[in-house]
């Protein structure tokens, strides 16, 4: 049952998100707020970079994705994400998962929090903790099927070690691990201490490299770390993805920056 806190509104959740319309526990609203948490959410570790204290119970997250309009990491996003499910009237369960993208590790750390959600006679892994490859709609948790949605591929795999093997459809036309979970269930103080690692250990990948991504109708915007040619200076830079075509922006400028994340990423870094 999903525990209510004072302050946290699942109405004002689903307005953060633009969902109109009555929010019922089938699958037509799960495919509907997973669409637009991605679209409106943006995953991004910059609060992480600049060392705040960040902490994974509801009322905090709700301040900080809802009441803030900030976005976040999985652990974040996913975790309240799954307080919503619930809120609308979803079972859910959450797992963790091992990111597997571009890791060198067969079986790294477990630094993803996953959520499967039973529906009319079939499961679902729902996630809008990705990032750049994050699904826009909820996968049907079948083996070896590929599933299209909106001209992406993606499709789960067993795996003699890790279970179960998400994978997308990379751009040189072979499937790539993205992560693995198996059946263990977890419940919210399980992730405490992995976000621990996460938002304050010297060697963790989110206070080492600038991670900001949302979905947009026909691609993504993403913010990440590259070099300046004209100074070899670490820089970051603006990528538009829209359909084949890519526009790419460097940012030079404390202000140029906050106004890029205002018009791409809808938030201040003042929020």
């Amino acid at each position: 049952m999903q525990e209510e806190y004072d302050g946290c509104s699942i109405e004002e959740y689903l307005k953060r998100i633009g969902f109109i319309g009555e929010a019922r526990a089938d699958l037509e609203t799960l495919n509907r707020v997973q669409e637009l948490h991605v679209m409106s959410v943006p995953y991004e570790n910059l609060e992480i970079m600049e060392r705040k204290p960040l902490t994974l119970d509801i009322p905090s997250l709700y301040d900080k994705i809802v009441t803030r309009g900030r976005g976040g990491y999985c652990f974040e996003l996913n975790g309240l994400y799954a307080w919503l499910l619930e809120g609308i009237g979803y079972k859910i369960t959450q797992h963790f998962g091992r990111w597997l993208r571009e890791e060198p590790l067969e079986s790294p750390m477990r630094r993803h929090r996953v959520i499967r959600v039973p529906l009319e006679g079939k499961e679902y892994i729902c996630d809008v903790g990705v990032g750049m490859t994050a699904p826009r709609k909820p996968l049907v948790f079948e083996f070896e099927t590929v599933q299209e949605i909106s001209g992406e591929s993606y499709r789960i795999v067993h795996h003699p070690i890790n279970i179960y093997v998400v994978e997308y459809l990379s751009s040189s036309g072979s499937f790539k691990p993205l992560y693995c979970f198996n059946d263990d269930p977890c419940v919210s103080i399980d992730y405490f201490q992995p976000h621990y690692y996460c938002t304050t250990h010297p060697d963790s990948v989110f206070l080492l490299n600038t991670m900001c991504y949302v979905r947009t109708p026909n691609g993504r915007n993403t913010i990440l770390d590259t070099y300046d040619p004209s100074t070899g200076e670490k820089i970051m830079e603006l990528r538009q993805y829209d359909g084949d075509s890519l526009k790419k922006t460097m940012i030079r400028t404390k202000k140029q920056f906050n106004q890029i994340l205002r018009t791409h990423f809808g938030f201040d870094l003042d929020t």
